[in-house]
């Protein structure tokens, strides 16, 4: 037999390995992607919001998104690069990231929700298990009644530019909110000039690997503020948006022939328990720590 002493090395030995495998708990990491206008590591947004989920969670590893080599480059490539090319940069930094090698949960704010769904739907490994989309606007949107961010100029020139030919070539390919603009009085045109919207939304075609890799989800979570100035319409936040034709009456996400084809797998994921539906009274991207605490949290543990 051994001595004890022995035997007491060898497992402290194996539980330093367990350690260093798995951190200080079994929390999943956290992945996010920051919205319009914000960068990966500004201090007073994403970087509050990881340092919060690092104390909520002592261990957890969490990754904020950078897209580009500097927080300049990230901030400007939220307007101007192309987002299927940032998606593919998205998957490339999961994929190498070897601390994600057994799953995460990810977590986008505004456009960075769509974004990360986009991630699920095209990079299944390493696998995402849970999605939370923060004010994402998931049927796109039709109107930018307040541009986020301190870059007034540039918000103005995107209006601009939306108002006078979203599905133009030039404005597609250089402009990041042209590419999940929705347009209900024109829809066919949408679902035929829209680089990223109507790609990942199977508006031409069905892709089967989207559709199942989405559905490999274990929660999908979409956050609505009820107050919110930003998005137009609110209803895109939950997976709505106006009835095709008009721009003033809006359909929740049952009512989409979206939905009632199941194109993506969203009624099979709601049948399965897998869609949640979460409300905050305040302005978009407006909460408190004690409500994401209560509401956003325990999809994380």
């Amino acid at each position: 037999m051994p001595p004890v002493r022995l035997i007491m090395g060898t497992l402290g030995l194996l539980l330093a390995a367990l350690h260093l495998a798995w951190g200080s708990n079994n929390t999943l990491p956290l992945v996010m992607w920051h919205g319009m206008g914000d960068s990966c590591c500004n201090p007073s947004s994403m970087g509050a919001i990881k340092k919060m989920v690092e104390e909520d969670l002592p261990g957890v590893y969490v990754l904020s998104l950078m897209i580009g080599k500097t927080i300049v480059q990230d901030t400007e490539n939220g307007f101007f690069l192309d987002v299927n090319t940032q998606v593919s940069m998205a998957c490339e930094q999961l994929t190498q990231d070897p601390k994600l090698k057994g799953g995460y949960n990810a977590m986008g704010f505004s456009q960075g929700g769509q974004f990360l769904r986009a991630v699920a739907q095209r990079c299944p490994s390493p696998p995402m298990k849970t999605l939370i989309s923060v004010g994402g606007q998931h049927q796109g949107v039709y109107g930018l009644p307040r541009c986020p961010g301190e870059s007034s100029h540039i918000c103005d020139w995107i209006r601009k530019m939306l108002n006078s030919g979203a599905y133009s070539d030039l404005v597609q390919k250089h402009l990041v909110q042209a590419q999940y603009w929705h347009d209900p009085l024109n829809e066919d045109l949408y679902k035929t000039h829209s680089l990223f919207l109507a790609d990942i939304n199977q508006e031409r075609m069905v892709n089967e690997s989207y559709k199942k890799n989405l559905q490999s989800l274990e929660k999908f979570v979409m956050v609505k503020f009820l107050q919110d100035s930003v998005v137009d319409p609110v209803d895109s936040e939950w997976f709505g948006f106006y009835k095709p034709g008009q721009g003033t009456e809006t359909e929740t996400l049952q009512e989409t022939a979206l939905y009632k084809e199941d194109r993506l797998g969203l009624a099979a994921m709601e049948k399965a328990g897998k869609l949640v539906f979460l409300a905050s009274e305040g302005d978009h991207l407006q909460f408190t720590r004690e409500w994401f605490d209560a509401k956003l949290l325990p999809y994380l543990r």
